[in-house]
C-alpha cells in the first residue's frame, strides 16, 4: 500500500512545535531553582522536548501541510507534548512519600500521564491527593497551571504562528482544530491572526492575574498571594481548571469566587467577539445569535440551580452564598472550567443532575473551552425546529438561518452527526467504566458516578461527583480505567474527527 499523506511533513512539524516547549518549561525549572527544590526533572523534560523536536523536524527540510497532514499534525501535537509534559510528574515522584500519586511504579508513570493530559486537554481531572498538593514543589504546581493554559489556546496559536513563517498554510490548521472558518477574515497574513489571538489570551490573562492579586493586596483574599494569581490567571482564562490548592477555589473567600467568574465567561466566549470588542464594536457581540444564546444558558442554569439551593433544606447559608455557589459552579461546568466554591457533591439530586446537564453544553466555538459548545446545540435546536415545522407545511422552503447567515445543509449534517457521536461514546464510556469497576470488585463506583466521571473525561469538564468529586480525585479508578480515561481526553480535546479520520484507511492510501 502506498501511503497519500505526506507523514513525515506532519512529524516534521510537530518537531517544531516540540523544540519550542522548552519555553515554558523554563518557568518551572527557574522557580525550582529559585525555591531550592529539585529542578533534574525540569532539565530532563526540557532536553527531551529539544532532542525529540529537533529529531523530528529533520524528517523533512521542506515541509508541506495539506488537509491530510493538518489532520495527522493536531493529533501527534497534543499527543507528544502531553507525553514530554508527563516527564516532570514522574521524575519528581521518584523517591518521595509512598502516599504521592507520582511515586515510581507502573501505577506512578500512568497517573504521570493521566495529569499531564489532563492538563494539556484542559480537562482538570487530577489524581493528586492532599499529600501532595501539601507537598509538591511549587515548580511542578506551576508546571500543571502552564500545561492548562498551553492548551487553551497556547499551543494552537504558537503552531499557527510558526506555519504560518514556514508558508505551510497555518489558517488550515486553525479551521481543522477550532472549526471556526473566519479566521482570515480577521487580518490578511494568518501570521498576523496569531499574533492578534496571541495579544488577546496573554492581555486576559495578565488582566485575570492583576485582579486577584489586587484582591490580596487590599486585604480581601489573603491566600491569594502572587504565586496563586497567577495560577488561577492561567487557568481561568484557559477554562482549564486546575488549582495548586486542594479544595480549589473553594479555598479563597468569596471575593475571589466572584472575581473568577466574568474570567471564565471570557475564556469560553468566541474570541474573535473579543477582538472585535477591543477595536470598540461593543454591539458585535449582541449581534452574535451564538452569543445570546451563550448568556441566556448561563442565567438560565443559574437561576434554576440557585432556585434548588434555595429551597434545599439541607443548605445552610446566607442569600449570599447561595447565590455565589450556583452561579459559580453553572458558570465553571458550562464553560468546562472545572473549578469548585464547594463540594457539589453533597448537593441535591436536583441541584446535582442539573450540573450534569451543564457538563454537555460548552462555551462558544473558537475559544478555549471544550465539550459540545453552544454553536452545536443552537443549530441542533434550529434544525429541529425547522424539522417539526415542514412536518406539518411539507410543501415549504426553509432554510437555517444562524444571525442573518444561512446554514448549509452539509454543515447541519455533519452537527447532527458530531452530537450522537459524542453522546454513543459518552454511553460506551460510562459502560466501560462501570464493568471494569465491578471486575476489580470496586463497590465505590456507583451508576450516577460512572455517568458524571465519563462525562466530565471525554468532554473535558474535570470533577464529577462521588469518588472523583471536587474535592476528590480518579486515583481511585483502575489502572485500566485510567488508561482508556487519558485516551478519551486525548480525543475529546481535539473534537473526535482528527482521530476518527486517522483511524480510516482511506485517509492514509485513497
Amino acid at each position: 500500500m502506498r501511503i497519500r499523506v505526506d507523514w513525515r511533513s506532519s512529524c516534521s512539524l510537530t518537531g517544531t512545535v516540540l523544540k519550542w516547549l522548552a519555553v515554558p518549561i523554563a518557568a518551572p525549572l527557574i522557580l525550582a531553582v529559585l525555591d531550592g527544590d529539585d529542578a533534574l526533572p525540569f532539565v530532563a523534560a526540557l532536553v527531551a522536548t529539544v532532542a525529540v523536536g529537533v529529531a523530528l523536524e529533520q524528517l523533512n527540510d521542506d515541509p508541506k501541510l495539506e488537509q491530510r497532514e493538518a489532520f495527522l499534525m493536531v493529533a501527534l501535537t497534543w499527543l507528544s507534548v502531553g507525553v514530554i509534559g508527563a516527564i516532570p510528574f514522574y521524575l519528581i515522584g521518584l523517591g518521595t512519600d509512598p502516599s504521592s500519586a507520582f511515586s515510581g511504579s507502573l501505577d506512578g508513570l500512568i497517573n504521570a500521564l493521566f495529569e499531564s493530559i489532563s492538563g494539556l486537554t484542559t480537562t482538570g481531572a487530577t489524581v493528586m491527593s492532599g499529600w501532595d498538593f501539601e507537598n509538591q514543589s511549587r515548580g511542578l504546581l506551576l508546571w500543571r497551571q502552564l500545561l492548562q493554559w498551553l492548551g487553551g489556546l497556547g499551543i494552537l496559536i504558537v503552531a499557527i504562528g510558526l506555519l504560518s513563517n514556514l508558508m505551510v498554510g497555518g489558517a488550515q490548521l486553525m479551521e481543522t482544530e477550532t472549526q471556526t472558518k473566519n479566521v482570515r477574515k480577521l487580518r490578511p497574513h494568518i501570521d498576523e491572526t496569531a499574533r492578534l489571538i496571541w495579544g488577546l489570551y496573554v492581555g486576559l490573562t495578565v488582566l485575570a492575574a492583576a485582579t486577584f492579586y489586587a484582591l490580596y493586596w487590599l486585604g480581601m483574599a489573603p491566600e491569594m498571594d502572587l504565586f496563586n494569581a497567577v495560577s488561577h490567571a492561567l487557568t481561568s482564562v484557559a477554562t482549564a481548571g486546575f488549582s495548586p490548592e486542594g479544595e480549589s477555589i473553594a479555598a479563597f473567600t468569596p471575593a475571589v469566587q466572584w472575581a473568577i467568574i466574568p474570567f471564565m465567561i471570557l475564556g469560553s466566549t468566541n474570541f474573535v467577539l473579543l477582538y472585535y470588542v477591543t477595536q470598540g464594536a461593543f454591539r458585535q457581540p449582541l449581534e452574535s445569535e451564538e452569543f445570546r444564546f451563550y448568556i441566556g444558558v448561563l442565567v438560565g442554569f443559574s437561576a434554576i440551580v440557585v432556585g434548588l439551593l434555595w429551597t434545599d433544606p439541607a443548605i445552610d447559608g446566607s442569600v449570599e452564598s447561595t447565590i455565589r455557589h450556583g452561579i459559580f459552579n453553572v458558570v465553571s461546568m458550562v464553560t468546562t472550567t472545572g473549578f469548585a466554591s464547594t463540594d457539589f457533591s453533597r448537593w441535591s439530586a436536583g441541584a446535582a443532575h442539573m450540573l450534569f446537564l451543564c457538563m454537555f453544553i460548552g462555551g462558544m466555538a473558537g475559544s478555549t473551552t471544550c465539550s459540545i459548545k453552544t454553536l452545536r446545540w443552537l443549530v441542533t435546536l434550529k434544525a429541529f425546529r425547522r424539522n417539526l415545522f415542514t412536518s406539518i407545511h411539507p410543501e415549504a422552503v426553509r432554510p437555517l438561518r444562524l444571525s442573518d447567515a444561512v446554514v448549509d445543509e452539509d454543515t447541519i449534517r455533519d452537527i447532527y452527526a458530531y452530537v450522537l457521536l459524542v453522546i454513543t461514546i459518552f454511553f460506551l464510556l460510562t459502560i466501560f467504566v462501570v464493568v471494569d469497576a465491578a471486575r476489580f470488585a470496586d463497590p465505590d463506583v456507583t451508576e450516577f458516578e460512572a455517568l458524571t466521571a465519563s462525562a466530565s473525561i471525554f468532554l473535558n469538564i474535570g470533577p464529577a461527583f462521588g469518588m472523583a468529586g471536587p474535592m476528590d480525585n480518579y486515583a481511585g479508578f483502575p489502572i485500566t480505567t485510567r488508561v482508556v480515561m487519558i485516551v478519551m481526553m486525548w480525543i475529546g480535546r481535539i473534537e473526535i474527527i482528527p482521530v476518527l479520520v486517522l483511524l480510516t484507511p482511506a485517509f492514509w492510501k485513497s
